[in-house]
């Protein structure tokens, strides 16, 4: 049996590009899905912004599936990471759906729910590449790749270049950008000085654990 939430996403497709993530285009997949709407607004409790937040999950689901069925054994883990964005990008069923979703999220009421699904998407990409970190790692490593992400995505949904050229070039310069502060921070801790310096504030962090639960935010302190 079609699962309901994948056929009411399916459904929406075909009004996104014109009506937006609204209760609009719920209520029209609904119909065309044959869901009756109680069990649609059960499925979506927030109505059109909980059905953006499912695409935007779906994407990541399909994401890690074609992730797992290729052999990224031969790559450096930079280009795992870049080849994991590249994906989650071409999995993407439609380019509209994502700039609508852009739209909504931008909207103060939503911005949080928009941060959390990069975030999420970021997490779900360094969890399938195998990330074993669980001290301040876990939310750099996060924070970094979500700021690549959004980036790129924004790039990606302005960009006509033939096969979206422009965009994986841009990729390509944001995670050397990332490498960049990376060899920088690892020369600050190989000079005497450096360490010097930051002995306290490595202290403070390698307290810093990865939160109990998945995917979430908040962080916790190792007590002694």
């Amino acid at each position: 049996m079609h699962d309901p939430t994948d056929a009411l996403l399916d459904a929406a497709m075909m009004h996104v590009p014109f009506d937006g993530w609204s209760e609009t285009t719920l209520r029209a997949a609904a119909r065309d899905a044959g869901i009756a709407p109680a069990e649609a607004r059960a499925l979506f409790p927030r109505g059109a912004v909980d059905m953006a937040l499912a695409f935007h999950r779906r994407g990541d689901d399909r994401m890690a599936k074609r992730l797992r069925a290729e052999d990224l054994s031969s790559l450096k883990f930079r280009e795992r990471v870049t080849r994991a964005v590249r994906t989650r990008i071409e999995v993407v069923e439609d380019k509209e759906a994502v700039r609508r979703g852009t739209t909504l999220f931008a909207l103060p009421q939503y911005a949080a729910d928009g941060s959390r699904a990069i975030w999420g998407t970021a997490d779900r990409i360094l969890d399938t590449l195998g990330d074993t970190s669980d001290d301040v790692n876990w939310y750099t490593k996060r924070a970094t790749l979500s700021g690549v992400y959004g980036s790129t995505i924004l790039f990606w949904l302005g960009d006509d270049s033939l096969e979206a050229q422009d965009t994986w070039a841009f990729l390509d310069r944001r995670i050397e950008d990332v490498m960049r502060i990376e060899r920088f921070k690892a020369g600050v801790a190989n000079n005497a000085v450096g360490r010097a310096l930051m002995a306290g504030p490595n202290w403070a962090l390698s307290r810093v654990r990865k939160p109990a639960g998945l995917g979430g935010f908040p962080g916790g302190r190792r007590v002694r």
